[in-house]
This record gives C-alpha cells, structure tokens and sequence, in this order.
C-alpha cells in the first residue's frame, strides 16, 4: 500500500531545539526543510501582533506578565531563548558539559512579531506555508483577527488565487474566530483546531466557514478511522502536536495531510525511512 506522507508543520519552529517561537526555531525548521511553520498570535497592549503562546510571559521569558498588558517595548527588552538550553547529545559530552549552553545567539531569542515571521517566510527560497493560530479567550476578542488580516493585506496574502494556493492558514479552537476570518477573507483555508471531538463533527463534516479539522493526537488514537470520515466529506486534516514514532505512523497510516510537529528533521526521518510516498493528499473539489 502506497501511503501518502504529511506534509511536516515546525510547530512554533523547530520548538524542540531552539526556544519556540523565536526567530532561530524558525530558522531552523527552514533548514530542516519543514513544508510549513506553525505561530500563535496576541496582541500588545498597544496593538502590535506577537508570536506567544501563553498569556503571560512568565514561562518562555526573562520577564512577567500578562501579553495584552505588555507594549511592545517592554516586551522587546525580554530575552525569550536563554531558558531554553540545550544539552549535548551524548552521555560523555554531556559529562564534561553538564549545564546546557543557550541554544541560539542572543539576538535570535527575542520577542518575534507576526510581521518578523511574514518577513521570514518571504525571504524563503521555497514555498512555505504559514499556519497561524489565534489564541483565545483574550480581552481584545475580534481585534486580533482585524489586525491580522489588515497586516496579511499588506503583504498581498489574504486573497489567494485558491485555498490550496495560499501561503497562509488561520486556525484557530474559538468557533468564532474562525468565522471572522471565513467572513473578512473568504479565500484563506481555515482550520477548526479540536481538543474533543463533538458528537456533530465524529461524521467529518465541518461548518461551512471551516475547511480543515485540526484534531489533537490524542483523539486520532482513540478514533483513527475520524480522518477518513472528514476526507469523504472534503476536507483535510491538521493533527498536533505529533512527535512519537507510533503516532507519526498513525498519521500517516490514515492520510492525515498536516502534521504539527516539534522536531520538523527527527519526523522527516522516520517518515523518508518508511514506505515509499509521496507529499501531500488532494482531496475531492481541489
């Protein structure tokens, strides 16, 4: 049986070895040959998207704080790379240099904004899709989405020739924020991120202002046969955050067409040593 590989998402860029979310993760996953890379936005206090996971600053930062209460100065001063240390790979390395050494240079650890990543993905000198999620409950609600789809009109992405064209998907678990997107930029694809799989959605159907399912691994382990459901209805499947050997074989064992993973080389690997395939799914209508 000929399967079809996924096609490798760098979630928060090479995230396992260099701190996510910042400029050399992203680098990295680049050099790792990763077919798209993975951000989640907030917003500053004054209005400015940041690639940041969390809503407070605390766990990936030198600083505290909550983001949206944070400006963009403020946060520009913070170092978010040196907690991410990065041991030797070996026993007797690892013996003579028991500390990890910051795993980028100091001035790829800073605060990277959304306009930084866009930025990044131009240079590129291959296609690269960006998947961007929007993180939600957050006290500017709406707004994150308005301002990212002014600064995606900036830089000419947020009306594609064709969704399978575009370089850029917006995701997102906020049911609602998916549908701002579908009704301000009707030709971005957009993906319902899922934590739990709805009794409405286990047919694989999706709302109409939805055009991929994003399940978390652990519900392809529970219900392998969801992917297959959703691509009988047309639509692809987005699976995070895949890092074990057993679940990249799930993935690719029942077609899942994005694979969200946080070691974008390590998973190209196990996929290129398996059986023969080939990048990437069409489903029905593109």
């Amino acid at each position: 049986m000929r399967h079809v590989r996924p096609e490798i998402v760098a979630h928060r860029g090479a995230s396992q070895h260099r701190a996510e979310h910042t400029r050399a993760a992203y680098e990295l996953a680049l050099q790792q040959g990763a077919d798209g890379l993975e951000c989640d936005i907030r917003l500053t206090r004054d209005g400015h998207l940041v690639c940041v996971h969390d809503r407070k600053v605390d766990r990936t930062s030198t600083g505290r704080g909550v983001v949206s209460t944070l400006t963009l100065d403020r946060l520009s001063q913070l170092d978010f790379g040196r907690w991410h240390d990065e041991l030797p790979e070996s026993a007797d390395d690892l013996m003579q240099e028991p500390i990890g050494q910051p795993s980028a240079e100091e001035h790829e650890r800073g605060l990277l904004t959304l306009e930084d990543l866009l930025g990044l993905l131009k240079d590129s000198p291959r296609p690269v899709k960006l998947f961007i999620e929007t993180k939600h409950p957050v006290r500017y609600t709406g707004l994150v989405e308005a301002k990212m789809l002014a600064q995606l009109r900036r830089h000419g992405l947020n009306a594609p020739a064709s969704k399978e064209e575009s370089r850029v998907v917006v995701m997102s678990f906020s049911r609602m924020a998916v549908r701002r997107v579908r009704q301000h930029a009707p030709l971005l694809p957009t993906v319902l991120l899922l934590d739990r799989l709805p009794t409405s959605l286990r047919g694989g159907e999706l709302p109409d202002w939805a055009d991929i399912t994003g399940p978390g691994i652990h519900l392809l382990r529970e219900d392998p046969d969801y992917v297959a459901r959703c691509a009988e209805q047309g639509h692809g499947t987005y699976c995070w955050t895949v890092d074990e050997p057993a679940d990249i074989d799930l993935c690719q064992r029942t077609g899942v067409r994005y694979l969200a993973t946080n070691a974008p080389a390590r998973t190209r690997r196990h996929l290129e040593s398996g059986p023969s395939a080939t990048v990437g799914q069409t489903l029905p209508g593109e």
